[in-house]
């Protein structure tokens, strides 16, 4: 398949400096969590993502684990990136993380040297790349030094098996002593990826003050909140949702009345804004100045382009922030 990247690409994506550093991210993110795996459509994958880079996303977001089946999703992202995107190397910024369980014995997750950086080198060879961007320890380990943690980050940014590092799902406090650790170390942590939307505001209570006084910037994962805020629910659980999976992380239970009578009014101040749900809540979560990026995934072409359509938002005014705080 030959492609030829839109030549407009860089001109409708805004692009915002993570933390202190020189690097720059596109406001909107693609991750490859779901629906890049070895059990969905190759070519559906291809498509989003070619048609990602063609609207000047540059950042597309793996782990390890993600398929299913585990390590799947690197390897199509490889296959995609050997015919369609390897020219434009240069032009992206790929990470992945390690932290999660990905294979069987006492070395397979967590955050031991040990696990790292067998992982990382699996991750490369999957990608078929001699480096990642950024290389991220996926969650703390509560049976491991940090220490240990950091100290395999900073080895494989100086190996040059990566260009940064990174954090996710860690504290303020945990954060706030990794930067430590890292920038004696002397390489800082780029970015922390943690989940915030909407529905799930915990980086306000403490984790945003640290990004800013650390010069960590900010990746959002799940600013969706696994689908809840989009109109995909404010009526019943479609057969085809995460909701009616049986073995997601969003279940059925957690869609009670008083989530949909909030999710409701939401989506009326959203149409009043002019914009679905989905497109509300992406906007919300990077009006906070300190996210950098806010990390979407896509099930399809047009999934993509509608939620991208939050970068032509308008601003929040002082009310409508209010009212939202005030459905919350």
């Amino acid at each position: 398949m030959t492609y030829t990247p839109n030549t407009d690409r860089y001109s409708t994506m805004k692009y915002n400096r993570c933390g202190n550093s020189g690097l720059l991210l596109p406001a909107v993110s693609l991750g490859l969590w779901h629906n890049f795996g070895s059990v969905d459509d190759f070519n559906n994958a291809r498509n989003i993502l070619l048609n990602a880079f063609d609207r000047g996303i540059t950042h597309f977001d793996l782990a390890n684990n993600y398929g299913p089946l585990p390590g799947s999703a690197e390897e199509n992202f490889g296959k995609i990136l050997k015919q369609n995107l390897s020219f434009y190397r240069d032009e992206l910024i790929i990470s992945t993380k390690a932290g999660y369980l990905m294979w069987d014995g006492p070395y397979g997750e967590w955050g031991s040297r040990k696990y790292m950086i067998a992982s990382l080198d699996q991750s490369l060879k999957r990608m078929g790349l001699d480096y990642v961007d950024i290389f991220y320890s996926h969650r703390p380990d509560p049976e491991t030094p940090l220490e240990e943690t950091m100290s395999a980050l900073d080895h494989m940014v100086k190996q040059g098996k990566a260009l940064y590092a990174g954090i996710s799902n860690y504290s303020a406090e945990q954060t706030a002593k990794a930067s430590k650790i890292l920038n004696e170390l002397g390489t800082p942590c780029l970015i922390h990826q943690p989940r915030y939307s909407m529905l799930d505001r915990w980086v306000e209570d403490g984790l945003l003050n640290t990004l800013e006084k650390e010069g960590i910037g900010c990746i959002a994962f799940s600013p969706l909140a696994q689908g809840l805020l989009s109109d995909k629910y404010l009526k019943n659980i479609p057969a085809d949702s995460r909701a009616a999976n049986p073995h997601g992380f969003l279940q059925k239970s957690a869609i009670k009345p008083e989530l949909i009578a909030k999710l409701t009014k939401l989506n009326e101040l959203a149409s009043e804004r002019g914009q679905s749900l989905a497109q509300m809540a992406l906007a919300w979560v990077l009006n906070e100045q300190r996210v950098t990026s806010v990390l979407i995934g896509a099930r399809n072409v047009e999934q993509l382009e509608d939620s991208l359509k939050c970068l032509q938002s308008p601003e929040f005014s002082h009310e409508e922030l209010d009212l939202i705080d005030g459905i919350l």
